[in-house]
């Protein structure tokens, strides 16, 4: 008997699909994870985890149909069996729901899908549409080390996600370009607790940190690897290394013809593809390729880096850190007041220049105007945000009359937290020699201290590469594709997830988040249509 896969459709006001308990319910279109649900939505049945795959289970014919009440009838909770030739398919925890549900038997066709570039979103989005549908060719094409960016993150351990915003609302303020359109269903449908609930479930054991960020508990990006490659190989996904996609179009027949090098010999071939999903990261290829099928590309920029200061003084300093500052950086090109060009956060003195988390934020919302700046501006600096500096000029005058005979360099008021190095370093740029008494410190010299400590300004001179997360702003604009379903609003059966997309996160795991969410919602859309191909949609 020729394998076949069972599929529903269903039509409801307020769909709300718990679980089945033999099938899950994987959306294709406009659905949204959540308890309220305003709009039509195609289903596909899944297997749950130790259940037979789809393409697996026998049966021949129209299945059956049933209508469940409306969703203001009181009987919200309704159990529904539908009977075919061979097996008995109980469907529970269907609620508030009317919804018109058939079943149809339906036979498997061979389709490929063709994923370009083997990083996060890519392999990712790969896995689950096979999971999805097992019957789907999958290929993924790269044409370096799969999950290379993957590898280095962290500081070589992986930052998977941030586990601190739950909040979906929140976790879009995280991302510079995004931060509007990702506030719908985007995380709703794979947000960071889904994240870590699916590598937790493949056996990667995650921590969470202070600062929420979330890594391997092992700190080693192999664990993640490691996971991705072995659900690679489990599933069957064909993972084709040293080759790269350089040109695509689309034949009458609708689907993708793409010209794949095989490198370094640059020998050609030609496939066809009925899904294309390009998650090829910052990568020019996609790029290339997004605007052969029609796609417009905002020009990319880098964003995460660090910024280079001539201070010779201040090199000196490479590897002082500060928990808590908080910086405003000002460009001669930008007027008006910008309150993302203001971070708090903990700093990092490097040899170059500056870094640290509270910078990294700052470059990625300053990206496209320190581009345009040709990477030039003013930093401002409050080493100790959590004094008012009447509150500061206090602690120096008592600090001056408690230890009038000691050397000013030997003791720093201890309210500011702050390092002997770099209390060395403000006291020479005040031009205060450190062996000068307190008690010769005059209150103008204190005020200048204050002053310094409280908005002290560096000339940025250029930006260095945040070698761990380097990222870039720019690419396929979300306008052009549905977040829902991450496929291109230009052309069908064009999918996109990752950084190829205009999204950057701020440093913290959220490019990563970006990557597995549309990752997932690329993967089991594509999943859902490849079952779906062979039944009519629903009017």
């Amino acid at each position: 008997m020729a394998s076949i896969a069972f599929a529903a459709v269903c039509q409801t006001r307020h769909n709300i699909v718990r679980h089945c308990s033999v099938f899950h319910f994987v959306p294709t279109v406009n659905h949204k994870r959540t308890r309220e649900r305003s709009c039509s939505t195609h289903a596909i049945c899944q297997a749950t985890k130790g259940s037979p795959g789809l393409a697996d289970i026998g049966g021949v014919g129209l299945l059956g149909s049933l209508t469940l009440p409306a969703s203001g009838d009181k009987d919200t909770h309704t159990t529904m069996s539908v009977f075919q030739t061979i097996k008995e398919v109980n469907v529970t925890c269907l609620r508030n729901a009317s919804v018109n549900i058939v079943f149809f038997a339906l036979k498997s066709k061979e389709e490929l899908l063709v994923v370009v570039g083997a990083g996060a979103a890519g392999v990712y989005g790969a896995i689950h549409a096979k999971t999805v549908a097992p019957h789907l060719t999958v290929v993924v094409i790269e044409k370096g080390k799969p999950l290379s960016k993957v590898k280095v993150s962290g500081g070589g351990r992986c930052n998977v996600t941030n586990g601190h915003c739950v909040d979906n609302m929140i976790l879009a303020e995280n991302y510079p370009r995004g931060h509007k359109e990702l506030k719908g269903s985007f995380f709703n449908m794979h947000g960071p607790v889904d994240t870590m609930s699916w590598f937790a479930s493949h056996g990667v054991e995650l921590k969470t940190e202070d600062d929420g960020r979330v890594f391997p508990v092992s700190d080693s990006s192999s664990s993640i690897i490691d996971c991705l490659m072995s659900e690679v190989k489990q599933r069957g996904v064909s993972l084709q290394t040293k080759k790269s996609v350089s040109a695509v179009s689309i034949l009458y027949s609708g689907k993708f013809l793409l010209e794949v090098e095989q490198l370094p010999s640059h020998h050609a071939e030609r496939v066809e593809a009925d899904y294309l999903l390009i998650a090829s990261g910052s990568n020019r290829q996609g790029y290339t390729l997004a605007s052969q099928l029609g796609h417009s590309i905002v020009d990319p920029v880098p964003s995460l880096f660090t910024f280079k200061i001539e201070d010779l003084h201040l090199r000196e300093l490479s590897g002082v850190t500060f928990p808590k500052v908080k910086v405003r950086l000002k460009l001669d090109s930008v007027q008006k007041n910008i309150p993302h060009l203001t971070q708090v956060g903990p700093m990092l003195v490097t040899h170059w220049g500056l870094s640290g988390p509270v910078i990294l934020r700052l470059s990625a919302w300053g990206a496209r105007l320190l581009f345009s700046s040709s990477y030039k501006g003013r930093l401002f600096v409050d080493f100790v945000p959590d004094l008012h500096v009447e509150n500061l000029k206090s602690i120096l005058s008592r600090h001056k009359h408690q230890y009038a005979k000691q050397k000013v360099l030997n003791s720093c008021p201890p309210e500011f937290g702050i390092s002997k190095r770099f209390w060395s370093y403000v006291l020479e740029r005040q031009g205060l020699s450190g062996d000068t008494l307190w008690a010769s410190i005059s209150n103008n010299s204190l005020m200048s201290i204050g002053s310094l400590l409280k908005d002290c300004i560096f000339e940025v001179t250029g930006k260095g590469q945040f070698k761990d997360e380097f990222v870039t702003a720019g690419g396929v604009p979300l306008s052009e594709i549905s977040l829902n379903t991450m496929e291109s609003k230009i052309c069908p059966r064009l999918f996109f997830a990752g950084e190829i997309l205009n999204v950057d996160g701020v440093t913290g795991g959220f490019n990563f988040q970006n990557a597995w969410s549309g990752g997932f919602i690329a993967g089991t859309t594509i999943g859902g249509l490849a079952l779906c191909s062979s039944y009519p949609s629903s009017k």
